[in-house]
């Protein structure tokens, strides 16, 4: 019997962490199911096994009602044991807004959030220039382009004292910048107040990711946007084998 032409391919397995107070789960699972070769699950924050799994997602909202600081409760949950020791055995870790925020509490990135410049909370779409495309999170992107994603925030003022920022600036941790329409980083393109414009960064190794801005909330034109979809993009083929610069034409929607 002659063998099949066609070669099975591995899905791509995310896990979406949901905690108490966490409103951005189904927006990420949703995201993930659109991308042909990726299967998203929900993890319970009780859970402390991440077997199987390729990259672990920390979604945006307001865990355990951000009560203390945003993402201070939500570090002591028994799920972040298994996020930190699944990032030092390599897998790839991005957290979305109130999950870049837990990441700093837990320590797996530096710096800290204070509240945003004006003490309002924000919601709009905002302009960020990619500063470097050579992360398995940006790999679909060009570095200095600008892509539009929305933010929706009260504590995004990224802060950091000069020593951490001399590092960040060194190991070329700073991954997206605020910017205006041009890609020009201004204070007036800054909408929180953030340390050099910064909307995320990633950890020395570059497999934990933490960005303010929503990539999963602009995956469709539909609404209003697909600039985000290079992140899933890249994580994909980052762990597909394509290297950290993802092909975005290999990557057809399945939904």
């Amino acid at each position: 019997m002659a063998a099949s032409s066609q070669t099975e391919i591995t899905p791509v397995r995310f896990g979406v962490v949901v905690f108490p107070g966490s409103n951005c789960d189904a927006d990420s699972y949703h995201a993930v199911s659109t991308f042909a070769g990726a299967e998203p699950r929900y993890l319970w924050h009780k859970d402390t096994h991440l077997d199987g799994l390729d990259c672990v997602i920390l979604p945006g909202g307001f865990s355990y009602g951000d009560y203390l600081r945003c993402g201070a409760i939500a570090r002591f949950s028994p799920i972040m044991k298994a996020v930190r020791r699944f990032a030092e055995d390599g897998g790839l870790v991005i957290g979305i807004c109130n999950g870049f925020q837990i990441l700093l509490e837990a320590g797996m990135l530096p710096g800290a959030m204070l509240q945003n410049r004006g003490l309002k909370f924000i919601c709009k779409l905002v302009n960020l220039r990619v500063e470097s495309n050579r992360t398995p999170f940006t790999g679909a992107y060009e570095t200095g382009q600008v892509i539009r994603l929305p933010v929706a925030h009260h504590e995004g003022n990224y802060y950091i004292g000069e020593a951490g920022m001399r590092e960040l600036e060194e190991n070329n941790q700073i991954i997206v910048r605020y910017c205006d329409e041009d890609g020009a980083i201004t204070p007036k393109a800054n909408p929180n107040g953030s340390l050099a414009n910064i909307a995320g960064i990633c950890n020395r190794e570059r497999n934990v990711f933490g960005v303010m801005p929503h990539p999963e909330r602009v995956c469709d034109e539909i609404i209003g946007g697909a600039d985000g979809r290079g992140v899933f993009e890249s994580i994909i083929g980052a762990v597909a084998g394509a290297g950290e610069q993802a092909d975005p034409s290999s990557l057809r929607s399945s939904g």
